[in-house]
């Protein structure tokens, strides 16, 4: 009874959230499938408890409680990391600054692209001599290359022009640090590494794999309402690519 009652109320709360989710950003926002995934298991587990005097039901019932507490409980684990890079220490004294791409809107920088560059401009100043590499290409949605929305941004800011290296071909964050030490060789110097704060962890990750000797995260603040969400996933994210070998 105990555990039907528990697993009601947490589906609960998944489905809540997800529906908090799904009209601040959009029903289309990513990971989105996971809290409904959650919410069906957990609503699932309550409602076989139901058929106790069914050996069928009762197997199903303790396969799927199982599955939902291991898998609740690596999410977990992974989100600690998460949390951990989300508190890394801002340094000066770079010789390069990445600032990782996210979603443009036609023209205009999406929450958390602006995050990004609220924080580059300020890490900037900090850092008078580095050079700034802005990370990343058009998608779907975009007029313009994220690079280009980055670097119009910062011009506006008041950040000089010969500061500024616009990498404007990749799609995803291994290819941000890889496209970014090919035009510039930045890992092989002192470097920072821009993202929201829910990404430091895996971008440095990445970038430790792609051979970056000397690179640290500089945090821009995450979302109120996502940042649980953003945790999560990033926790998920950590998993998936050690589980396949990618970190």
């Amino acid at each position: 009874m105990i555990l039907s009652t528990a697993c009601l109320c947490f589906g609960a709360v998944c489905f809540l959230y997800y529906v908090i989710l799904a009209v601040y950003a959009g029903p289309d926002f990513n990971f989105g499938w996971f809290w409904i995934l959650l919410g069906i298991m957990s609503v699932s587990i309550a409602v076989l408890g139901r058929f106790r005097d069914q050996e069928a039901a009762l197997w199903i019932r303790r396969l799927l409680a199982m599955t939902l507490a291991a898998g609740v409980f690596l999410v977990c684990v992974m989100s600690l990391f998460v949390i951990r890079g989300m508190h890394e220490r801002r340094e000066a004294g770079f010789d390069y600054m990445i600032v990782l791409g996210a979603q443009v809107r036609g023209t205009v920088p999406s929450r958390a692209l602006l995050r990004r560059l609220e924080r580059a401009v300020s890490a900037a100043e900090e850092n008078p001599e580095a050079v700034l590499i802005l990370s990343g290409g058009q998608g779907g949605g975009e007029d313009i290359s994220e690079a280009e929305c980055m670097h119009r941004y910062l011009l506006e800011a008041g950040i000089k022009e010969e500061r500024l290296v616009m990498e404007d071909a990749s799609t995803s964050t291994q290819e941000n640090l890889l496209f970014s030490d090919s035009l510039t060789g930045c890992s092989k110097g002192r470097c920072g590494i821009i993202s929201n704060d829910f990404h430091i962890c895996r971008a440095l990750m990445m970038a430790e794999k792609a051979g970056y000797g000397d690179a640290h995260g500089i945090a821009a603040p995450g979302d109120p309402v996502m940042e649980v969400h953003y945790i999560v996933r990033e926790g998920v994210a950590i998993l998936a690519a050690k589980l396949t070998g990618k970190l």
